[in-house]
């Protein structure tokens, strides 16, 4: 017996709707919980076996598959444009992470590359270069200006 689970997250700033299918496309369960890396963590914890995650991309993305990855056996961020059965029918966030689920079992997502952590870091350190320069030029600028109208103490 396949002892997969296929878990399909569908997530906001505030709370996330999980579906959770076996691998014959039972429904396990379904519940909301809150958006934070303890009930999330709980959440995958509870689970025994391969563990498959999905979700869409969003401004959140990033850090969810980071926060999902080193304990599920594979997460697919997938693109929202490409997923055209999530458009069909009714919409709300528990079917939605049904269907998420549902595609992710059947190998019909479109996935968005995510893992770049060392691209990641990079842009952190190069953001943080930029932002150092254009401060030191600033204060050096300001410098600058004290010297050529020095402040006088009215006292």
């Amino acid at each position: 017996m396949n002892d997969a689970k296929y878990i399909g997250l569908d997530f906001h700033q505030a709370t996330i709707t999980v579906v959770v299918l076996d691998s014959t496309g039972h429904l396990v369960t379904e519940s909301i919980i809150e958006t934070k890396t303890a009930t999330i963590l709980q959440l995958i914890h509870a689970w025994s076996g391969s563990l498959y995650v999905t979700f869409e991309e969003g401004t959140c993305a990033a850090w969810l598959h980071d926060l999902v990855q080193p304990h599920v056996t594979k997460v697919v961020v997938c693109d929202p444009r490409k997923n055209a059965l999530l458009k069909a029918g009714n919409k709300n966030d528990r079917i939605d992470a049904r269907k998420l689920a549902d595609l992710l079992r059947t190998g019909l997502l479109w996935p968005v590359y995510h893992g770049e952590n060392g691209v990641r870091t990079l842009k952190e350190l190069a953001r943080s270069y930029l932002t150092l320069t254009r401060d030191a030029t600033w204060v050096m600028k300001g410098k600058r200006l004290l010297r050529r109208f020095p402040v006088v103490d009215g006292g």
